[in-house]
């Protein structure tokens, strides 16, 4: 299957999503290269676009995601990796899922979620990616 690369610039969103429970835990990019590493390690490999190279989440938490199923959309530009999780969240802030926050009627912002691990425990003082 070829995947539309070129339309995203070199490359395509990646949605990260439990297998188990279903929750959207949090949405990465990935390249043509981070992909067939994702695909011949078994874990999710991501490509950093402000760093401009791969980093595989988890390489400094220990909370990498295994992957369990890896789906294409109709137009084969985005991903759907289902996953996994070995560690108690995703989010560089301490959350189960990047997705912590819910946007109220009044443009606000809530915190919905409890923090799943403290951040500086396990990054340090420096804020992954």
């Amino acid at each position: 299957m070829e995947i539309d690369f070129q339309k995203g610039s070199g490359v395509v969103p990646a949605i990260i999503q439990d297998e188990r429970s279903g929750d959207v835990l949090m949405l990465g990019f990935m390249n043509s290269e981070s992909l067939a590493e994702t695909q011949r390690t078994g874990e999710v490999v991501f490509f950093s676009r402000s760093r401009n190279k791969l980093w595989k989440k988890g390489e400094s938490s220990g909370h990498v995601l295994k992957v369990r199923e890896i789906r294409v959309d109709c137009d084969a530009d985005t991903l759907l990796v289902r996953v996994e999780t070995v560690g108690p969240g995703v989010c560089h802030e301490g959350y189960r899922s990047c997705f912590f926050r819910k946007v109220e009627a009044d443009g606000g912002g809530r915190v919905i979620a409890k923090r799943t691990f403290e951040p500086a425990k396990v990054y340090g003082q420096e804020k992954p990616e």
